[in-house]
């Protein structure tokens, strides 16, 4: 059988992390955590931390991306250290659920962004984003160098308006540091408690900085994955995380706290307020450049997922989706059932229910890639491991804290999604006692 060629360097790999983690969390997630936190002490406060958990998280796991640079990333190290099971599950989640159901919310955002730019009616949403969905799937199956070049190119396009409004942000002579005062409340709302409000916050923080950890998916294809895949995932979270703590301030310096949290599009009112009109058309040109990005980086890695699990047998039809395209050299039949997927999820129109119903059941399998390192170290302590997570055991407990907290508060605030997406999760294990039983009966 066809293997995936080794096209991919560090620029890629490093590209596909800011890529698919700057999307759209940072241009409308704010309003949500200052409405959450009442004041901007707290919310700032969070964006930091919600930093050091992802990076926490990414040199916990690019420990796992040097020592198993196979493609399918997580799927890979899981199976590694909790047998077959479970890492069919997280790839039957990723492949059926996270995968598609991101890339269909990102491109419902990327047509709405697209429609107001052009002036269109409502009713071109959804065909745009399916549009979308088809264009990006058609450039990754031609080449995966192209689907690469793409990506690069779009994120260094969507961080021209991040730094555009960092920069004239702070320059603003209105507003300014009197913004930011009072940092924190003198008490929350009636009913409201810290920790539900933290937990919202955090919650929705995260969201911004989801995305990261698909670069592992890229370690069979990359040249040197030991050496780049650490360093494209924490280099990449570092500045990530700059970017986001100093954009929320350069808001706060032109918008007071109780402004952005009323605003159903904190960003682009940011703009209006710093360009005029012509800063609201430049903002959200930049928000599209940026979420076709994000949509790229998730077609780039989605499709090699269900590639993954049929290149084990493990998917019904396993035959079709398991095989490399001769010509193209890229796994074209599971782009196109990662893209009918999405499709279908598209049609819904709805991207926070894709949003909910996707986040709480990966953060479950994050944190078991964090508990994975613990567990191979004790397990496997003479695996190569060309890169070791600094400050053991430290770092991944952290990384462990960090997502544990996020998925109980994922499951307090939203447990109808969290519920629904754990039985449609669990609905992959017949489809594996199947596989396994068939795999069993041909071998």
């Amino acid at each position: 059988m066809a293997k995936l060629e080794k096209n991919f360097g560090f620029m890629t790999a490093l590209t596909t992390v800011v890529g698919m983690v700057i999307g759209s969390g940072v241009f409308f997630r704010p309003n949500v955590v200052f409405k959450a936190t009442e004041a901007p002490g707290i919310g700032m406060v969070l964006w930091v931390v919600a930093g050091i958990i992802s990076i926490a998280g990414g040199l916990t796991a690019a420990e796992l991306g040097a020592a198993i640079p196979k493609t399918g990333g997580m799927i890979a190290w899981l199976e590694e250290a909790f047998g077959k099971r479970v890492a069919f599950l997280l790839g039957w989640t990723q492949a059926a659920i996270f995968m598609p159901g991101t890339l269909a919310a990102l491109a419902i955002i990327f047509a709405t962004q697209s429609v107001s730019l052009m002036g269109l009616g409502q009713g071109a949403i959804v065909p745009m984003a399916i549009g979308c969905i088809v264009l990006l799937a058609a450039m990754n199956s031609i080449s995966s160098k192209l689907g690469g070049g793409i990506q690069v190119v779009s994120t260094a396009g969507k961080l021209i308006p991040l730094f555009a409004i960092i920069i004239f942000g702070f320059m603003r002579p209105e507003g300014g540091a009197a913004n930011l005062s009072p940092m924190f409340p003198e008490a929350l709302s009636e009913g409201k408690t810290m920790f539900a409000a933290v937990g919202a916050a955090l919650v929705s923080i995260m969201f911004a900085f989801d995305g990261w950890i698909n670069a592992g998916v890229l370690a069979g294809e990359m040249k040197n994955p030991a050496k780049d895949l650490p360093k494209a995932i924490v280099g990449g979270l570092a500045g990530i995380t700059v970017i986001y703590v100093l954009i929320n301030i350069a808001y706060l310096y032109v918008l007071p706290a109780d402004v952005l949290a009323n605003s159903a599009t904190p960003a682009a009112d940011v703009a209006m307020a710093l360009f005029g009109p012509i800063g609201g058309k430049f903002i959200t040109a930049g928000i599209a450049v940026s979420i076709f990005g994000a949509c790229n980086g998730y077609m780039l890695t989605g499709m090699r997922v269900p590639y993954t699990l049929a290149s084990e047998g493990l998917l019904p039809g396993s035959d079709k989706i398991g095989k490399i395209h001769p010509k193209f050299g890229t796994p074209v039949a599971s782009c196109a059932l990662i893209s009918v997927l999405a499709i279908l999820y598209t049609l819904s129109g709805q991207f926070n229910l894709l949003a909910d119903l996707t986040i709480f059941v990966i953060w479950v399998f994050y944190t078991l890639t964090f508990i994975a390192v613990i567990k191979l170290r004790k397990d496997q302590p003479n695996l190569h491991r060309p890169y070791k997570v600094p400050l053991f055991p430290i770092v991944p407990i952290i990384a462990i804290i960090g997502g544990t907290y996020i998925g109980v508060s994922t499951f307090i605030n939203t447990p109808v999604y969290a519920i629904a997406a754990s039985l449609a999760a669990l609905a992959g294990l017949p489809i594996y006692a199947m596989q396994s039983k068939k795999k069993a009966a041909t071998a």
